[in-house]
């Protein structure tokens, strides 16, 4: 008897798939990981010059810029967790595109484009500045740094406003979960960063001891919750796969 062989090029057999709740951990781990090492590294490896500041006085944090953009090897670090997880990010984007096509009211749909944009800007925006740190290009970083918390924070709001009142159906559960996160994720981002500014003007009047590592803490507070917010994206698209075959190529389906 000849041997029995599966064909090559079975249009429906998926060469790959990876579940877009998968592909949001890897989209989160990367950046997560890079910024959380590159802290720990300042901290313990480059403690003095990462928490110096023209008041000289104590402090015990280091920003957000100086432990990722100042020093070797956080520099690097970084930099290649945000050039590997931007496509990722910009994956994300397009989904979210074609979810709010199918799921936001007609009318409500060039605020779905919007915010596609706007999540978008906030992508290139973080690729410039963390490419161009403050002491390589101040006014890029600089004007980077800008245009990155303009676009999050109106991402950030608008898409949690879609997901609230302009939608054509009932959320189910894990988009109810997912819109929990939203909101409270975004409160607690402007929260901080409202203080965070608040602590850095403080410091630079007064030059207290201290207020520049609350300024720093913050920072990691904004850092974090705009993480955890795209996050979410764990939940708006948990059934969806991304899948590659012989008849579609390269698309996203429902698992």
């Amino acid at each position: 008897m000849l041997p029995t062989y599966e064909r090559l090029n079975d249009p429906k057999k998926a060469f790959f798939r990876l579940t877009f709740a998968r592909l949001s951990i890897i989209a989160l781990s990367l950046p997560l990981g890079a910024f959380c090492f590159c802290v720990v590294w300042s901290l313990f490896y480059d403690f003095v010059r990462s928490t110096f500041t023209h008041c000289d006085v104590a402090n015990y944090l280091p920003s957000v810029s100086a432990a990722i953009g100042n020093y070797e090897p956080q520099k690097t670090v970084w930099r290649l967790a945000v050039i590997l997880h931007l496509p990722l990010r910009l994956t994300v984007a397009y989904t979210y595109l074609e979810y709010y096509r199918e799921h936001i009211k007609r009318n409500r749909r060039m605020f779905g484009i919007l915010a596609c944009t706007l999540n978008i800007i906030e992508d290139i925006a973080l690729f410039c500045l963390s490419l161009w740190t403050s002491a390589d290009n101040y006014e890029i970083h600089r004007n980077s740094f800008v245009v990155f918390i303009a676009s999050s924070e109106c991402y950030m709001l608008i898409s949690y406003l879609l997901n609230r009142g302009a939608r054509k159906s009932v959320l189910l559960p894990h988009e109810e979960k997912s819109l929990r996160y939203k909101r409270n994720l975004f409160l607690v981002n402007v929260l901080a960063f409202g203080l965070a500014g608040y602590c850095f003007m403080r410091h630079n009047a007064r030059c207290e001891a201290g207020v520049y590592t609350f300024f720093a803490l913050f920072e990691y507070i904004v850092v974090l919750t705009n993480m955890g917010f795209h996050m979410t994206a764990y939940w708006d698209f948990y059934a969806f796969s991304i899948v590659c075959d012989a008849r579609n190529g390269l698309h996203i389906t429902r698992s």
